[in-house]
């Protein structure tokens, strides 16, 4: 089942404004991502927009659309196609490789974030909503949804962060 249309833009709504915020420190650990203001992304934002719009479809392994069910990097490669008609495919590991790096601090909406779930670098992706939060299709419960840079399970395992916006 997916969220209403008007009950996705109220979240994301919400989640932009919040990351607006002043930071009361500068950069920080996954645990502690803070920010400072930083100038808006359209193009990130309407990736986030988009991200939203997929909670709770299913997941399936090797995935690549919303009708057969998603995996985490067939989640993005999706995304970004239909959000932006950008090309970002292979496995979350590729993915990586293809971004910008950016210091965790420096997250917007629609940048993406890089998890060892797998004892494997890069072997989760999800895409960054604002005020911490995070998009993605988890194997664990079958559902694309949203958590927290600052969970445990997450904060542990959090490697990396990637843009591909200006």
């Amino acid at each position: 089942m997916r969220l209403p249309v008007l009950l996705v833009a109220t979240l994301i709504s919400a989640l932009l404004a919040a990351c607006g915020s002043p930071s009361p420190r500068p950069g920080g650990t996954p645990e502690t991502i803070t920010h400072a203001p930083l100038p808006v992304s359209e193009k990130g934002n309407e990736v986030a927009f988009y991200a939203l719009g997929l909670i709770d479809t299913g997941y399936r392994f090797g995935g690549k659309n919303p009708e057969a069910g998603l995996d985490c990097s067939g989640m993005v490669s999706y995304i970004y196609a239909q959000a932006l008609g950008l090309k970002v495919q292979g496995s979350a590991a590729d993915i990586a490789r293809s971004g910008r790096p950016l210091e965790p601090g420096k997250l917007r909406p629609g940048d993406l974030v890089f998890f060892n779930t797998r004892n494997q670098p890069f072997s989760h992706v999800g895409v960054y909503v604002g005020d911490a939060r995070f998009v993605h299709a988890p194997s664990s419960n079958g559902r694309v949804r949203i958590d927290r840079l600052n969970d445990r399970y997450y904060a542990q395992r959090f490697e990396a962060a990637r843009t591909f916006f200006d």
